[in-house]
């Protein structure tokens, strides 16, 4: 008999259309109970560097994760929304003069482009500062503990210590290029910490034990790598027009990446030991992780 379930990228699809409905529901202009009111141009800013299409990678790897521990529904999608508001304040943010200095995101202009840097800084600010909102608020019904739990997390993972500390010694790295060891520890920062909280996330939306929490940890960390060093590649072989963001700028700007060092053939090599590493850590639940199993597949054999 067939596998009837849909093809990966189908799902990937499915995942991204549910998260982009809630955000477009979250970043509407009416303001909340609460607020205030929000600044047209500031709300159209914060739009403008969210609902621009992408993967969703990491609210889907958030909500199969969850499903993994038969958990879900409108929760685990709204804490995934969350974690979306705070990647793309990082690329918003990261796409400033002051930061990478991109002028295209996503085939669209960066939000400072399209608006000005003390709008984009806003926004990003505002997107960073709304993820917490919206795990804490009263419509994402998950216990108090699991919700202070994900707040923890998400903040370690967003912080000095996770993502904006990476890109810190990203910058860093322009002047005094790191070696080996240096490059996977900026790496596992600014890339890898929110892939392994959206992991570890769907594990605590599910409760599980743990140890499970801990494999879930490890397979995010393998995936983060895994899609760093994709990027890297891509960033020496791809197109402009296929990525829809410049290339060749790591280069460029003299950074030294894992691919940039070891060459191509090493980098796909390294690509297929991390599939292998996150399939194994993934073993004990069987076939309830075959989608996991693909997306860690699918990160590595990217080609935008």
């Amino acid at each position: 008999m067939e596998d009837a379930s849909p093809p990966f990228e189908a799902l990937l699809a499915l995942n991204a259309e549910a998260v982009e409905a809630l955000l477009r529901r979250l970043l509407d202009a009416r303001p909340r109970e609460g607020e205030i009111v929000r600044p047209a141009r500031l709300m159209a800013a914060m739009r403008h560097g969210v609902l621009n299409g992408g993967k969703r990678l990491r609210p889907f790897l958030l909500v199969e994760s969850a499903r993994l521990f038969d958990a879900g529904g409108e929760a685990a999608l709204r804490v995934a929304a969350a974690l979306e508001c705070v990647h793309c304040y990082s690329l918003v943010h990261d796409d400033l003069p002051a930061m990478d200095d991109d002028d295209l995101r996503r085939g669209q202009p960066t939000v400072h482009r399209a608006f000005d840097e003390a709008t984009a800084i806003l926004a990003g600010d505002s997107l960073l500062t709304y993820a917490f909102d919206i795990i804490a608020g009263e419509e994402t019904e998950l216990p108090a503990a699991t919700k202070l739990d994900l707040v923890a997390r998400l903040a370690q993972a967003a912080g000095a210590g996770g993502m904006a500390g990476g890109q810190a010694l990203d910058l860093a790295a322009e002047h005094e290029p790191p070696g080996e060891e240096g490059i996977v520890e900026l790496q596992a920062m600014k890339t890898g910490a929110l892939i392994r909280f959206a992991c570890e996330a769907g594990a605590v939306i599910g409760g599980a034990n743990e140890i499970d929490r801990e494999r879930l940890s490890a397979f995010g960390a393998a995936v983060g790598l895994a899609f760093q060093l994709a990027d890297d590649l891509l960033d020496l072989t791809a197109s402009p027009e296929a990525m829809g963001k410049a290339t060749g700028k790591d280069a460029a700007a003299g950074k030294a990446t894992l691919a940039g060092l070891n060459g191509e053939d090493w980098a796909r090599r390294q690509l297929s030991g991390l599939v292998a590493q996150a399939e194994e850590l993934l073993q004990p639940f069987g076939e309830k992780a075959a989608v996991l199993c693909q997306a860690a597949r699918f990160v590595a054999e990217r080609e935008r």
